[in-house]
C-alpha cells in the first residue's frame, strides 16, 4: 500500500502545494475544521480500532483508549516500538457538505506525519512524505461522484522507519562515509522530511510517531471565491540586502504576498491598513503598488515613513511594540475578495559576519571576520539557550505550555533561543509568544548531524517545505535569522574530511547543492529582512557578493593563522580539565556548549516505578541515551555506562560525594549534585565568554545546551520537562545579569584574573570588592594582591570589559598566604549605568566566587542555614549562622514538591557567615493538593554532602 515510489512523488493532478498556517478571513467560503469530526483510528493487523483526534499522533490516541500504556513511563519507549513500525489509518465521514455544482471543494493539511495516503471516497486523493509542508487538494470531481452525503475520508499512515529502510534499500541509493549519519536509535534518518529527533537522539526518546499533527479543514468555494492559505509579510529598509548591515535611517518597505486557494481574479488590488496595538490607532492606510498577480499568489508593496513606527528590541534591551497588518484583496469591481491579518513589528536584526576593519584592529579587535547579531542597527550581547522539542509528541505542546517556558526564559535574563534543527518548525503561537516578550529565536531547517539526498524529488520537497515556512514565519519580529540546519560544517563535513577525504569535494558539493542552491533561494527570494547561513555553527562566508547568482562563497577552513572568525561548539567530558579556561574555544559567539545532569528525583518519580528510583537502576540507566545505541539495542548498559560515569566522576573529583544512610534520600542528592556540577561548568564557560566582550575575540554571544527537556532522564537541559528549574537555570540567571563580576581561572599558568564585565550599551561606573575568607567566616587578610587593594574603582565601556585584578594562586599558597583547601575568594560589584533604551540610571549589584581547591578537598564547616517564611511580604528569609554556604538551594519538602513547582529569584548562591536574603519565588506550578507548602521549605548547602 504504501509503496516508496508514491511516497517519493505526489501526482501531478493532484500535485500538493505549500501553505501557511495563518489568521484566516474568507467571505463566502465554507470551512468544515476536521478537529470537530468524529474520527477512528485502526490497525488492521491487530485488530484494532479506537477513538481518533485532530491534531493528534497515534501514540496519543492508543494511550488515551488505555491500548498502550503512558508512552513516557519507564521504557516504553522500548516497549512501544511496534506502534512505529506499524501502518495507522485514520478515518471520518464528512458532513454538511455543499453538493452546489458551482462550488469546488478542497482537502487542506496544516501537517501530515509523514508518509500518508488521502482517500476520499475510496479513492487515492494524493500521497505525502513531508511532516513539514502544508498541502492542499483539489477534491471536486472525487467528491461529485461519491454518491453520498457522508463521504469517508481516510488518511493512512506508513511506518516511518520501514518506508526510510526502503528508501535506503533502493537499487543505486546514496550512501555516505562512516560515520556521517550520526545514528542514535532509528537509522535512515536523512531520507525523510520528518523530525530527525523523532528517530532519536542523545537526550530523547524515538518514538517516530505518525498522525495528523496539525489542524486540517475541508474549504468550499463558490463561485470564484478564493481562501488565503498562506501569507509573507517582510517588513525591511529600502535598500536593505539579507545578511548585510542596512541604512538605519531609511524608510520602512512592506511587502505583502498572499497565497490562495481558488484563481485571484485578473485586475485586482491589495489595499493595507495598520494598526498600533498600543494605542488602537491606526497607523497607515492605502493601496500597495508594483502589485503582481499570478492567480494563486498576488503580492505588492508599499513604502512606509520611518518616524511613523516604534521599534521592536528583544527583552532587556527595550519594549516590543507590536502592529496589526490587515491585507485586502479587492476585485477589479470594487468587491473585497478576502482578507488577512498579521501581529508583527518593525525591527531590523541581522547577523553581521562582515570583515574586521582596520578601524576595528586599531581598538584591539582581532582581525578575521565578525559573528555577532546586530538588532536596528546595535551589536548586542545575545545571552540564552538551545530550544529542543518540549515534547515527543507536538499536539500535546500548548500555548500555556510554552508561555511557562517562556516566562523562565524572560525571568533567566535570556533574551535568544536557538531553534535547533532536526525538531520540528516552531508553531506560529510560539513565535506569537517570542514577539510580545521579546525572545528572539534563531530558527534552523530542519537537517542535523548528517548529510542528505540530493535527487531531483528530494531537493523539490525541501524547496517547497523552506517556501513554506520562511513565508509562514517571515513577519515575527522574534525571528532572529535561519539556519540551514545543525552541525553541517563543523561535524558532518569535517567527518567526511577525517574518514574519506578523498571523497570530500564530492560531498562538499552536494553539500552545497541542498544548503546554499536549495535553502538560500527559499530564503532570498521570500525575505530582505533576514540573514541565512547555511549551518549552525560555521566560519561564515568567504565573500558575498550579490551581483553574482549564488551571493555568498563559504568560508569553510580557508583561514588567515592569527585570525578569528565563526561560531564555537564545545563539548568535553574530561573533568580534569572542565574549569580550565585555557581549554574553553577563543571564537566571536558560542552557540552549543554543555555538560549533562540528572533531573530532580520529583521529576524521575513522574516516569519510573519507586524501586528504580537509584542513580544505577536498569531503567534509569537505559533513559539514558548519552551515549546512544547506535541501533535498536535495548540493553544497552556500556554506552549508558559512560555517560552515567561521566556525571559521577565529575561530581567525585570537585564535591563532597553523597553517602546517605537513606536509599532514596541519597539518589536525591547525587541527582542534585550532578546538577551542581553542571551549573558549576556553564557558568565557567558563561562568563569566560562575557568577558570575550572586552577582549580581542571581541565575543558576543553565549547560548547554552540545552534549555529545556524534552522527558525525564538525564540530560543537558536547564528546565526538567515538567518545567523546575535546575540548579542551572538559577545560575544561568544570575550569569546572564547585565553587569556582572568574573573571576576566570587559567588552570596552566595558575592565574586568577577577575574582570567586570557589562552588555549595557554605555558606559558603566562602579566599585568591586574583592578579597577571600576562610569556611568559617573570618576574613583572610591580604593587604596588596599584584598591585590591586580589596576595594576597585572601575569603569566599562558599553558592551565591553575591564580587568580588575590579577592573582597568582600558586604563589600565594607557597607563600602561606592562602591555606588552599580553607579558602574562599568573593567579589562582589556595585555599579551604575543606565539600560538600552532607557533614560533612568540604574544599579546593579553582583557576588561571585572561587575557590582555589575542588570543593571534595575543601575543609568545609557547616553554615548554620537558617530558613523562614516572611509571612508579610511573602518572602523567604535567610541566614548563614555559622559559616561560609557554598551552593546555598532553598527547595521545598519533598512530598510538597512533588506537587508545587517553584522558582525561587534566586538559588544556588554563596552566603557569608553572618549574611542574610530575603527571596521571592514564583509558582510555576501548583496542583493545589499541599496548601501551606511554604511553611516546610528548608535549606542546603554543599557541605550537607559531607552528612550521612
Amino acid at each position: 500500500m504504501f509503496s516508496l515510489l508514491r511516497q517519493q512523488r505526489v501526482s501531478d493532478m493532484y500535485s500538493a502545494l505549500l501553505i501557511a498556517s495563518a489568521a484566516l478571513t474568507a467571505r463566502a467560503a465554507s470551512v468544515v475544521d476536521l478537529s470537530d469530526a468524529s474520527w477512528t483510528l485502526k490497525n488492521a493487523a491487530g485488530n484494532i480500532s479506537v477513538p481518533g483526534n485532530v491534531p493528534s499522533h497515534v501514540h496519543l490516541d492508543l494511550f488515551a483508549s488505555q491500548v498502550i500504556e503512558d508512552p513516557y513511563y519507564g521504557l516504553n519507549d522500548f516497549n512501544l516500538r511496534w506502534v512505529a513500525l506499524s501502518n495507522w489509518t485514520y478515518t471520518t465521514q464528512l458532513s454538511g457538505l455543499s453538493a452546489d455544482e458551482n462550488t469546488k471543494t478542497f482537502l487542506l493539511f496544516n501537517g501530515l506525519d509523514t508518509f500518508a495516503d488521502v482517500r476520499l471516497c475510496s479513492q487515492l486523493v494524493a500521497s505525502t512524505n513531508n511532516q513539514f509542508r502544508q498541502y492542499f487538494f483539489d477534491v471536486t470531481d472525487i467528491l461529485s461522484g461519491c454518491g453520498t452525503s457522508s463521504p469517508e475520508l481516510q488518511i493512512e499512515f506508513g511506518s516511518a522507519p520501514v518506508i526510510t529502510q526502503e528508501i535506503a534499500d533502493e537499487p543505486g541509493q546514496e550512501t555516505w562515509p562512516w560515520p556521517v549519519e550520526i545514528g542514535f536509535e532509528f537509522t535512515n534518518r536523512q531520507f525523510m522530511r520528518k523530525e530527525q529527533s523523532d528517530f532519536g537522539w542523545d537526550w530523547g526518546p524515538a518514538f517516530a510517531p505518525a498522525g495528523i499533527w496539525q489542524k486540517a479543514w475541508v474549504v468550499q468555494l463558490p463561485g470564484e471565491e478564493v481562501y488565503v492559505r498562506n501569507t509573507l509579510l517582510d517588513i525591511y529598509r529600502e535598500g536593505q540586502l539579507n545578511n548585510l548591515p542596512p541604512d538605519q535611517t531609511a524608510n520602512w518597505v512592506l511587502n505583502a504576498s498572499i497565497d490562495a486557494i481558488g484563481v485571484i481574479s485578473d485586475g485586482a488590488s491589495l489595499n493595507y491598513k495598520i494598526l498600533d496595538l498600543a494605542t488602537k490607532e491606526e497607523a497607515a492606510s492605502g493601496k500597495l503598488i508594483n502589485v503582481t498577480n499570478h492567480g494563486d499568489v498576488i503580492t505588492g508593496s508599499v513604502v512606509l515613513p520611518a518616524e511613523d513606527y516604534r521599534l521592536w528590541w528583544p527583552n532587556g534591551l527595550g519594549s516590543q511594540p507590536l502592529y496589526n497588518i490587515t491585507i485586502e484583496i479587492v476585485s477589479e469591481s470594487g468587491k473585497t475578495l478576502t482578507s488577512v491579518t498579521k501581529r508583527t513589528g518593525f525591527r531590523t536584526i541581522i547577523l553581521n559576519l562582515g570583515v574586521v576593519t582596520d578601524d576595528e584592529v586599531a581598538l584591539g579587535i582581532n582581525p578575521g571576520n565578525h559573528w555577532h547579531f546586530e538588532v536596528n542597527g546595535q551589536p548586542f550581547y545575545a545571552k540564552g539557550s538551545n530550544f529542543i522539542p518540549p515534547d515527543a509528541f507536538w499536539p500535546r505542546v500548548t500555548p500555556a505550555r510554552i508561555q511557562q517556558l517562556f516566562n523562565s526564559v524572560v525571568a533567566g535574563n535570556q533574551n535568544m533561543l536557538r531553534v535547533w534543527a532536526s525538531g520540528a518548525y516552531s508553531p506560529d503561537f510560539m513565535y506569537d509568544i517570542a514577539d510580545e516578550m521579546g525572545i528572539l529565536l534563531w530558527s534552523e531547517f530542519e537537517y542535523g548531524d548528517s548529510l542528505y539526498p540530493i535527487d531531483p524529488s528530494f531537493l523539490e520537497n525541501a524547496r517547497l517545505e523552506a517556501v513554506y515556512q520562511v513565508r509562514r514565519i517571515n513577519h515575527h519580529p522574534s525571528l532572529a535569522l535561519w539556519a540551514g540546519g545543525n552541525e553541517l560544517e563543523n561535524a558532518a563535513l569535517t567527518l567526511v574530511r577525517i574518514f574519506a577525504p578523498d571523497m570530500y569535494d564530492r560531498f562538499l558539493h552536494e553539500y552545497e547543492t541542498l544548503f546554499l542552491d536549495t535553502l538560500l533561494p527559499a530564503v532570498y527570494g521570500n525575505s530582505h529582512s533576514i540573514t541565512y547561513i547555511p549551518s549552525s555553527t560555521t566560519n561564515g562566508y568567504l565573500s558575498i557578493n550579490f551581483s553574482n547568482p549564488m551571493p555568498i562563497v563559504q568560508r569553510y577552513n580557508n583561514a588567515t593563522p592569527g585570525e578569528i572568525y565563526g561560531d564555537t561548539d564545545h563539548y568535553n567530558y574530561d573533568q580534569s580539565v572542565a574549569f580550565d579556561q585555557s581549554t574553553y574555544p577563543v571564537g566571536r559567539f558560542a552557540n552549543e556548549f554543555g555538560f549533562h545532569s540528572m533531573p530532580s528525583i520529583n521529576s524521575w518519580k513522574e516516569a519510573v516505578a519507586p524501586e528504580d528510583l537509584s542513580f544505577n537502576s536498569s531503567t534509569i540507566m537505559l533513559r539514558n541515551h548519552h551515549y546512544p545505541p547506535g541501533g535498536l539495542n535495548t540493553s544497552d548498559f556500556y554506552n549508558s555506562s559512560r555517560g552515567m560515569g561521566e556525571m559521577t566522576i565529575a561530581v567525585q573529583m570537585y564535591y563532597p560525594a553523597p553517602s546517605k544512610a537513606d536509599p532514596q534520600a541519597n539518589f536525591s542528592a547525587w541527582c542534585h549534585a550532578t546538577q551542581i556540577f553542571q551549573a558549576d561548568f556553564y557558568k565557567s564557560q558563561i562568563q569566560f565568554y562575557r568577558a570575550g566582550s572586552g577582549l580581542p575575540e571581541r565575543q558576543l554571544g553565549s547560548l547554552y545546551w540545552q534549555l529545556e527537556d524534552i522527558w525525564q532522564a538525564p540530560s543537558w537541559a536547564g528546565i526538567e520537562y515538567d518545567g523546575r528549574w535546575k540548579v542551572l537555570h538559577n545560575v544561568a540567571k544570575d550569569i546572564y545579569q547585565p553587569v556582572i563580576i568574573s573571576p576566570l581561572w587559567d588552570d596552566q599558568a595558575g592565574i586568577l584574573k577577575v574582570y567586570a564585565v557589562s552588555d549595557l550599551w554605555s558606559e558603566v561606573k562602579g566599585k568591586a570588592s574583592i578579597g577571600w575568607v576562610n569556611w568559617d567566616g573570618s576574613v583572610i587578610n591580604l593587604n596588596k594582591v599584584d598591585g590591586k587593594t580589596s576595594d576597585v574603582d572601575f569603569t566599562i565601556g558599553g558592551l565591553n570589559a575591564t580587568l580588575l585584578a590579577t592573582f597568582n594562586v600558586p604563589e600565594l599558597i607557597l607563600s602561606k598566604a592562602l591555606n588552599a583547601s580553607d579558602a574562599v575568594f568573593v567579589a562582589n560589584l556595585t555599579a551604575s549605568g543606565i539600560p538600552p533604551n532607557s533614560e533612568a540610571t540604574k544599579t546593579y549589584t553582583h557576588t561571585n566566587w572561587f575557590t582555589p581547591t575542588p570543593l571534595a578537598s575543601a575543609a568545609l564547616v557547616n553554615p548554620g542555614l537558617i530558613i523562614a517564611h516572611d509571612d508579610s511580604t511573602d518572602e523567604f528569609v535567610i541566614r548563614a549562622e555559622k559559616g561560609t554556604s557554598m551552593w546555598t538551594w532553598i527547595s521545598l519538602e519533598e512530598e510538597d514538591a512533588d506537587e508545587v513547582i517553584v522558582a525561587f529569584e534566586e538559588n544556588g548562591f554563596l552566603l557569608r557567615k553572618g549574611e542574610e536574603k530575603r527571596v521571592r519565588y514564583t509558582v510555576i506550578s501548583d496542583s493545589g493538593k499541599k496548601a501551606g507548602w511554604e511553611k516546610n521549605v528548608g535549606a542546603s548547602s554543599i557541605w550537607d554532602n559531607t552528612q550521612s
